[in-house]
C-alpha cells in the first residue's frame, strides 16, 4: 500500500478556521472539495492565500487540500494563508524565516467588538440632544 505524505496545520481568522494538508504534487489547491477558483472567486482573496507559496517558491511543487469553516469568505482566506505557511514551516523548518519576514506567521487577532448596553452597536451612541 502505497501511504501519502502529508503536512497538516490549522490556521484561523477572525471565525473561521482552516485545516489545510499539503502534498508533494503540482500545485494543485482544493477548498472544500472545490478548484480555489470556484471557491474564492475574489482574484484579491485568491492572491492573499497563495502568499505564502510564492513566498517560499513552492506553488508548483505542493498540492494543498483545505476544510475550511465558518467566519466570511475574507476570513476565510485569511484562515487559510495562515494554515498554509504554517503547514509548509512544519515541513521544512528553512521557511521560517522567509514567513517571518512577509509577516505571514502572525496570527491577525482582530475580531468584531462586542456590542455595548446603551449604544446602537459597538461604539455608535445615540444622537445627543440638548433639550
Amino acid at each position: 500500500m502505497d501511504e501519502v505524505r502529508y503536512t497538516e496545520a490549522v490556521g484561523r481568522r477572525k471565525e473561521a478556521s482552516a485545516r489545510v494538508r499539503i502534498y508533494p504534487g503540482t500545485g494543485t489547491i482544493i477548498v472544500n472539495d472545490h478548484p480555489l477558483e470556484e471557491y474564492f472567486t475574489r482574484e484579491i482573496d485568491r492572491q492573499h492565500l497563495l502568499e505564502p507559496l510564492m513566498a517560499s517558491d513552492m506553488r508548483d511543487q505542493v498540492n494543498v487540500t483545505v476544510l475550511v469553516k465558518g467566519g466570511g469568505i475574507s476570513g476565510q482566506s485569511g484562515a487559510v494563508r495562515l494554515g498554509i505557511a504554517r503547514a509548509l514551516v512544519k515541513s521544512d523548518e528553512s521557511f521560517r524565516l522567509v514567513m517571518r519576514r512577509y509577516g505571514l506567521l502572525t496570527r491577525d487577532a482582530r475580531v468584531k467588538e462586542r456590542k455595548k448596553y446603551g449604544l446602537k452597536r459597538a461604539r455608535k451612541a445615540p444622537q445627543y440632544t440638548k433639550r
